[in-house]
């Protein structure tokens, strides 16, 4: 990982205390749903590449003043450079393999690898690895594991995921050791089916504010 890298991803980690986490069934809904995140306060995207429209998801939401859009979910080679085809600027993954980190640097795609232990988080910091993401934050122990984690290796910063939602975010937030979040409740799949941008935007703003809480 290089010093660029990661200077890169804590400045988008810094841009909003929650990242949406993005599932997108329709890629028509991409560009109004990025435009309501954005207007929210929430710049900074990550569309899973967990759907077939992922993709043109990705590549209308670049379009969109404002917007940093990353690809999630992305597990090896082949997603790397799908994503940045699509027009990531970032990646993200639950985990993270010699081969997919070798994959982002030679794409030069920032990524933020997943970690869930101890051992995970020294193999990312031997790697040059600054910044991870704790997931499945929630099952793993939520906000004191990561207090723990904080004990031994408080040169790690991290962004879970993973069970968070408003009402919990603030205990993650209040973390020195915690950039930011990462949640899908920003955007709920009624909401994205009804086409309420103005709900989608109000419940973006009511996240933005939580880095003030």
């Amino acid at each position: 990982m290089t010093s660029a890298a990661n200077r890169r991803l804590r400045e988008l980690c810094a841009r909003a205390p929650v990242i949406p986490v993005l599932v997108i069934e329709d890629a028509r809904q991409a560009a109004p749903l990025a435009e309501a995140l954005v207007a929210g306060g929430l710049p900074v995207l990550e569309v899973t590449l967990r759907t077939a429209a992922a993709l043109d998801a990705i590549r209308a939401m670049a379009q969109v003043p404002g917007a940093e859009v990353g690809a999630g979910t992305v597990l090896d080679a082949r997603d790397v450079a799908a994503a940045r085809q699509a027009g990531a600027r970032f990646a993200v993954s639950p985990g993270a393999t010699p081969a997919l980190l070798d994959a982002a640097e030679a794409e030069g795609l920032p990524l933020l690898p997943g970690a869930a232990t101890a051992s995970e988080a020294m193999a990312l910091l031997a790697r040059g690895f600054e910044v991870a993401k704790f997931f499945p934050a929630a099952p793993l122990g939520g906000p004191q594991a990561l207090a723990a984690l904080g004990g031994p290796l408080p040169q790690l910063a991290w962004c879970p995921t993973g069970g968070i939602g408003a009402a919990t975010a603030p205990d993650y937030l209040r973390l020195p050791n915690v950039l930011c979040v990462g949640g899908s409740w920003v955007a709920p799949k009624d909401r994205l089916a009804a086409g309420d941008w103005a709900a989608v935007e109000a419940l973006a703003r009511e996240a933005a504010a939580l880095g003030n809480a």
